[in-house]
């Protein structure tokens, strides 16, 4: 599928009646909002040129999928619309996302369950909530997602930027995940691993018998400012720790001069270099958990 044509969605009236839900109810039926555009068990898929426009729901997802180009697509929604994720990846394997501009009221990219070789490059996001991996695990399934670079991406005036996120209770693993040659304007939560994840649901914040593996993760050469005092949060399961978490040339200065950011760590152990803020509280060492660390940023 090629050309510079639209497709305009519609959505603000599935928003206004939805909120955060999938459904609305219209003469007492129950709708799914629909996915504006659903490739499914497609072999060689090649994407490019399009003009995507306010999904009802997420704009494209790409699932059962295997040998898939995206590129040069511009996707867009406003940033308070609900759920309308840019590309959503499932149970797909070699995928190439690269020089697209994605803007949305959620995630620019997620790579969901069952996604492995996934290549993302020179993708720009914003607004939006980032680049994801998940969210997994949800009502304690099975999930996993392995062999992802995402490289030379910006992210501007996002609420995240390489995030990962994962639900208490669930099993599997996410790996072989690097973030790298990464710009970041004024983003709420740069680096993020989010093993915590309830979409609002206050009672599965807790850690539960079994949580994802997060393992392998490198972010390399990520630069730039963010919105918030706490630019690196690595808040891992108390059940089953991130493991083998590389930061390596890491550059993020607050937003606002003068003002403090630091890093957080729960469960996370790997190592630290050149990273601005300064990272100790990801230790090699098993026995200490958590630690926070300032640094002091002027311009």
């Amino acid at each position: 599928m090629d050309g510079s044509g639209q497709i305009n969605g519609q959505g603000s009236p599935w928003w206004r009646q939805a909120g955060n839900s999938d459904y609305i109810n219209a003469t007492n039926t129950n709708c799914n909002r629909p996915t504006a555009l659903h490739f499914y068990n497609c072999n060689g898929l090649q994407l490019s040129g399009l003009n995507h426009l306010n999904s009802p729901r997420n704009h494209i997802s790409i699932s059962g999928c295997n040998g898939v180009t995206i590129s040069n697509l511009h996707i867009s929604a406003p940033q308070d619309s609900p759920n309308t994720d840019g590309i959503d990846i499932s149970f797909s394997s070699h995928v190439n996302i690269h020089d697209c501009v994605i803007g949305t009221g959620d995630d620019c990219v997620a790579l969901d369950n069952g996604s492995s070789i996934i290549n993302i490059t020179g993708v720009a996001c914003g607004p939006g909530h980032g680049i994801s991996v998940g969210s997994l695990g949800e009502n304690g399934s099975h999930e996993t997602v392995e062999e992802v670079l995402v490289q030379g991406c910006s992210f501007n005036g996002t609420e995240n930027g390489a995030r990962i996120k994962t639900w208490p209770g669930g099993s599997g693993y996410a790996r072989h995940i690097t973030f790298e040659n990464i710009t970041l304007i004024d983003v709420q939560n740069p680096i993020i691993i989010d093993q915590h994840y309830c979409n609002g649901e206050d009672h599965c914040r807790n850690d539960q018998g079994s949580a994802i593996k997060v393992s392998d993760v490198t972010y390399r050469l990520v630069q730039g400012s963010s919105a918030s005092k706490k630019a690196i949060d690595l808040d891992c399961s108390k059940r089953v720790a991130c493991t083998n978490i590389v930061m390596d040339q890491i550059n993020i200065t607050s937003a606002v001069p003068g003002a403090q950011i630091f890093a957080s760590c729960n469960n996370a152990y790997g190592t630290s270099s050149s990273t601005t803020p300064n990272v100790p509280c990801l230790s090699k060492s098993p026995y200490i958990d958590s630690n926070l660390v300032a640094v002091n940023v002027t311009n």
